[in-house]
């Protein structure tokens, strides 16, 4: 029998950074909304960090940026190695405060502001390059596709695993000219392909969202969002893999540097990525598949629509939330 004494404040504890999460996502997408469809997409994403590095001095935890907006000599905020929280657990943090800054600025769907959380040192250390991925959804075999395998391999494996016809396989991947040989030959497979202008940490996740229509995500993005996506996949119980790209042997050096004496060029599996408990939350700030975004019925009332996330439950929570604000002069009097 477990005893509620060892497990109970812990729990709590997890719980309630899980719902203070999900207000830092909410304060960073409601700042950077004001922005959606103004062709601004520095300024969205300016405001989303202000806003989320603010609500981050309420949470209770010991928290290190260690996926955020750049070095500390880039970014005045949210830079990696920069320290966030009142005080609590220590713990290691990734954000990406407006993930799709061209998407809020063109009001196209699946805008996100993005943070997850982890036990010290149980994030990749991850520099501003690019990374190969993979990615499938939950209650499949192990290793059912791989990230060294041809995109139509993948694609046959996949449908044998579900059961289904290739044909019926649909590939999430960038828009990108990089993506075109493997999109071609997907399509020489018999799968369709499903094609985003931004935003994959959204289309990661939707590999394991029913009904998303996204059975496989791969090709290349940013390795901070890699990292981020990872942290999802791990909640939801899903499959990925990645390998991070060079482009010079400075980029090689520094990986090299944040990666312990590890091989940087070596296959990362998810639990290389982000392992140890983990956090995640998101808030839509333009309305896709995942989650609506922000809604603002009058100037002084806001709707906002999170996911949130654990892997020591493997709970997945949609939360929709009621935002007021004072009007102005009442603010000032």
């Amino acid at each position: 029998m477990i005893d509620p004494q060892n497990v109970l404040p812990y729990r709590v504890t997890d719980r309630n950074l899980a719902l203070e999460l999900v207000r830092v996502t909410e304060a960073a997408a409601i700042a950077s909304a004001h922005w959606t469809g103004r062709g601004q997409k520095n300024e969205a994403d300016g405001a989303a960090v202000q806003a989320m590095r603010a609500a981050f001095d309420t949470v209770a935890i010991d928290g290190v940026v260690t996926i955020g907006e750049g070095e500390m000599d880039e970014a005045p905020m949210l830079y990696i190695g920069e320290k966030v929280g009142s005080g609590g657990p220590a713990m290691d943090i990734a954000v990406d405060p407006l993930e799709g800054t061209n998407l809020c600025a063109k009001s196209l769907p699946n805008a996100l502001t993005v943070v997850a959380l982890a036990e010290r040192g149980k994030f990749l250390h991850a520099p501003d390059i690019y990374m190969e991925k993979i990615v499938v959804g939950p209650d499949l075999p192990e290793g059912v596709v791989d990230l060294d395998a041809s995109i139509g391999n993948n694609l046959r494996s996949l449908a044998k695993a579900k059961k289904r016809d290739v044909s019926d396989m649909v590939l999430c991947a960038l828009d990108r000219e990089r993506h075109e040989e493997m999109i071609a030959h997907a399509r020489e497979a018999g799968a369709r392909v499903m094609l985003l202008s931004d935003g994959d940490v959204a289309a990661a996740i939707a590999t394991c969202i029913d009904g998303s229509g996204v059975d496989l995500y791969a090709g290349s993005g940013g390795a901070p969002e890699g990292v981020l996506a990872a942290a999802a996949i791990r909640c939801m119980e899903g499959q990925m893999q990645g390998r991070l790209l060079f482009e010079d042997d400075s980029q090689r050096e520094r990986a090299r540097e944040m990666a312990n004496g590890l091989d940087p060029a070596r296959k990362l599996f998810l639990h290389d990525m982000a392992s140890g408990h983990v956090l995640f939350s998101a808030t839509g700030v333009t309305s896709g598949p995942l989650l609506k975004g922000v809604e603002r019925p009058s100037p002084t009332r806001a709707r906002t629509h999170s996911i949130v996330m654990r892997s020591k439950s493997g709970t997945v929570r949609y939360i929709e939330s009621h935002h007021t604000f004072k009007p102005k002069a009442q603010a000032a009097s």
